[in-house]
């Protein structure tokens, strides 16, 4: 989702990628330097704002994202080429559930080790 915003209107600000992937700006402002490196990304002052650091993507991305776009589409139909959609959705809630479980499962064992209190804190 971060990366289609990189694509369009002339990319995206720095401050708001951070926000849309939960990370910290820092994060955002050391990846983009290196992909700006490998030619990935564009980065520009804002126009409005010059500490706005604002970010776009490159053609040669465009392209790589293309071709791992029709890539992960071969995966796909190797994986999940035989299933409809109506099991597709059924597989996808009952991993849902799945993953629930096994959240829950690792909390009780937690806290039943001791390695985590009631409240969800480290016991020294």
């Amino acid at each position: 989702m971060a990366l289609t915003d990189l694509g369009k209107n002339g990319g995206a600000p720095a401050g708001v990628l951070a926000k849309l992937m939960k990370v910290d700006p820092s994060f955002i402002t050391l990846h983009s330097k290196a992909l700006e490196k490998l030619g990935f990304i564009r980065r520009k002052p804002g126009i409005r704002d010059a500490r706005v650091v604002q970010l776009s993507l490159t053609d040669k991305a465009r392209k790589r994202l293309a071709n791992i776009a029709a890539q992960q589409q071969e995966v796909d139909q190797i994986v999940f080429g035989e299933l409809g959609n109506e099991e597709l959705t059924r597989l996808s809630s009952r991993l849902a559930a799945l993953r629930k479980r096994l959240e829950s499962a690792r909390l009780k064992a937690e806290l039943e080790s001791g390695a985590v209190s009631a409240r969800g804190w480290g016991r020294r």
